[in-house]
């Protein structure tokens, strides 16, 4: 089920009117947060949870993170137990489309996951769209999973937002976690099995690029 055929006309319209993340200044950079998780000493294992837009290029943008262990597409957010695709791109489920990080805390932090996630994955000043897609399933949240992640993410926003670096307030909302349900199999890993699908080449790919070009020190090729 490609994605491509439906909204090739609406995409390439987005790239050509370059809606992009609008940052407040030509090259404004997006600040570490003020708060932040201690990086631990030892390796273990982490999970985040975040929305914005199609979960093909959420996942793939944290694919490429060093010390994220694995990222999953999937859906959190709604009120039906064990959705399908068909009945969350409904919109009547609640759900948006998220990806489940779970990621190495003496690698990398959650803050600087939130950082690359609001740096190079979204717009974050988006209402309930990301590019060509359109509905409250691609909102931009934050599940947070306990009341650091919660603190570290609302104080971030905050911080941004004083500074800023948007030129609209971000709409990125910070939710509980209640539950996250894995999508279906062909969801999975699909901008690395499908690189030269035009959805991905002209909407998700260079999220990537941007990753490894913005956040080279955080940048995996793997």
């Amino acid at each position: 089920m490609s994605r491509a055929s439906v909204r090739m006309v609406a995409m390439v319209l987005t790239v050509l009117a370059g809606a992009v993340a609008c940052r407040a200044g030509s090259g404004a950079a997006v600040p570490g947060p003020v708060a932040d998780e201690v990086r631990a000493t030892a390796p273990g294992k982490e999970t985040a949870v975040v929305a914005g837009g199609c979960f093909w290029g959420i996942q793939a943008v944290f694919q490429h993170v060093k010390g994220v262990v694995s990222a999953t597409s999937g859906y959190s957010g709604g009120s039906v137990k064990s959705p399908d695709y068909e009945a969350v791109s409904s919109g009547e489920t609640g759900h948006a489309e998220s990806v489940q990080i779970v990621y190495d805390p003496s690698k990398v932090t959650y803050g600087e996951l939130l950082r690359v996630f609001f740096s190079v994955a979204l717009d974050p000043t988006e209402v309930n769209r990301q590019g060509p897609d359109e509905g409250t399933q691609y909102r931009s949240v934050i599940f947070y999973g306990n009341d650091e992640q919660k603190h570290i993410a609302e104080v971030y926003i905050a911080q941004l937002n004083q500074a800023k670096v948007f030129r609209k307030a971000i709409a990125t909302q910070v939710e509980p976690l209640k539950a996250f349900y894995p999508a279906e199999a062909y969801h999975q890993n699909y901008a690395t099995l499908h690189p030269d699908n035009p959805y991905i080449v002209y909407n998700d790919a260079p999220k990537v690029a941007n990753l490894r070009r913005e956040f080279p020190e955080l940048y995996s090729g793997k």
